[in-house]
């Protein structure tokens, strides 16, 4: 039995491996998604023939937790969708903290496994990583769905209080693994859940993305770590993968900002930044009516996605009238920053709901090149990544950033509820070129309009 349970595991990371290897690709993307599926179904299949197992709570868990996931899929929006996956996030954190201590909590001195200092030190390191992501990934969930408010917050003395908490953390971590004293195991547990609050709490909401990279990548490492805690070859390959694609995305997503992640994690983004900056002139406005003529006679068109198309859930209107623009003759592309929205792929996977053509979707440095020759630039809700103070002003907070150039267009429409500044707090100068022109509104319903007046 032993050995084809490993056999079986075998077989699951393998399927793990391909669809993971599948998703880099729109075209492949659901068929990897479907085969990473099977893979966790016979892991988790081949498990529950192990002895020793308590089938009640086995079947209590799967139906409570199949009872959420099925409510959070249904009611949870796609603007919902960057807290989700925090949250779920967090949760996998808290799934491997509550592994390393129901193993210390079975056995104390941990002499059922074959090294118990080893088992000791992933007991902790178990904890550690997942008490982080448990507490940071509710953090992150508590300033992206706007309960505890997007800004950075700080303190006189943060960074040494975090220093010496995760010092204290460490010393404890490694009593615990030497002693195997069961009561140090408990500082370790509340240690742990508070440095991921004084983690994420310095850090703005404009860096989330980033953050949930870095705590999805923390969550497949705690994985790992509960799965040599338990002795499981599974676990251990598949928090691995999870490790190691969230680290590689991670350090993507930060050279998109032209930043490191010490900077991210440890810069306060966000905290002095504001929306008090003075900016010259005025924000112009303009009626989708007067755009409707612009557009009409325009030959290149470039939309520039943010998460304001995710609240007016817009993408369905922006598809259809990508549509329109392109059998009217006009040149139609999708401009994609690594760090739009709200979490890694937040566009793409919206314009990817709307069947947008995965050949329209264009990166950053793609469109940049060609953009000085676009007719116009119409910018959905997106802030930080058009603002052209990252270019050009080094004082702001953002300078260096690699942004769409959308300010170098021959025309931008920028569309917006209000003329409040973004998540960051930073005022965007982009909105005040005079070859830029701001639309008021509700995006969907802008689309909408422009749409029937096409169609008229």
């Amino acid at each position: 039995m032993e050995f084809l349970t490993n056999l079986a595991y075998i077989a699951a990371s393998v399927l793990f491996i391909f669809g993971i290897k599948m998703l880099g690709s729109a075209d492949t993307a659901r068929r990897g998604n479907l085969i990473s599926s099977l893979g966790m179904l016979l892991a988790v299949v081949i498990t529950l023939f192990q002895g020793g197992l308590d089938y009640t709570w086995i079947i209590a868990g799967i139906l409570v937790g199949g009872g959420i996931g099925a409510v959070a899929a249904k009611r949870v929006q796609m603007t919902g969708m960057p807290e989700l996956v925090a949250l779920f996030n967090g949760f996998g954190g808290l799934a491997s903290l509550l592994v390393g201590w129901a193993e210390v909590a079975k056995d104390p001195s941990l002499s059922s496994g074959p090294n118990p200092t080893f088992t000791a030190a992933a007991v902790v390191f178990a904890i550690l990583v997942g008490g982080i992501t448990f507490t940071g990934s509710l953090l992150a969930y508590l300033k992206l769905s706007g309960k505890l408010g997007g800004s950075a917050t700080t303190f006189p003395g943060q960074k040494a209080v975090n220093g010496l908490v995760l010092l204290l953390l460490l010393g404890f971590g490694i009593a615990f693994a030497v002693t195997r004293e069961p009561a140090l195991l408990y500082v370790v547990i509340i240690l742990s859940l508070a440095i991921g609050v004084l983690g994420v709490l310095p850090i703005g909401g404009g860096d989330m993305p980033v953050v949930i990279s870095f705590l999805n990548s923390f969550s497949g490492i705690a994985a790992s770590a509960a799965g040599f805690v338990i002795l499981n070859n599974v676990l251990i390959v598949a928090g691995c993968l999870v490790g190691a694609s969230g680290i590689i995305l991670t350090v993507i997503m930060c050279k998109a900002m032209n930043r490191s992640l010490g900077n991210v994690l440890f810069g306060s983004f966000g905290a002095a930044a504001g929306s008090k900056q003075e900016v010259e002139g005025e924000m112009k406005a303009i009626t989708s009516d007067d755009a409707f003529y612009v557009l009409e006679a325009a030959q290149s068109v470039v939309f520039v996605p943010g998460y304001g198309m995710a609240v007016a859930q817009a993408q369905h209107a922006v598809k259809e009238l990508g549509e329109i623009l392109e059998s009217n003759g006009a040149e139609v592309r999708f401009a994609i920053h690594p760090v739009a929205g709200r979490m890694p792929g937040h566009m793409n996977v919206l314009l990817a709901e709307a069947d947008v053509p995965y050949e329209q979707l264009c990166e950053m440095d793609d469109v940049n090149a060609i953009m000085e020759s676009v007719d116009v630039a119409i910018v959905i809700g997106a802030n930080d990544v058009v603002n052209p103070s990252a270019a050009e002003d080094e004082t702001s907070p953002i300078y260096g950033m690699p942004i769409i150039n959308v300010h170098q267009a021959r025309t931008v429409f920028a569309l917006k509820r209000g003329q409040g500044a973004g998540f960051s707090g930073l005022v965007n100068t982009l909105f005040f070129r005079n070859n830029c022109r701001m639309i008021y509104g509700d995006a969907k319903e802008t689309m909408n309009n422009l749409v029937g007046q096409f169609k008229d």
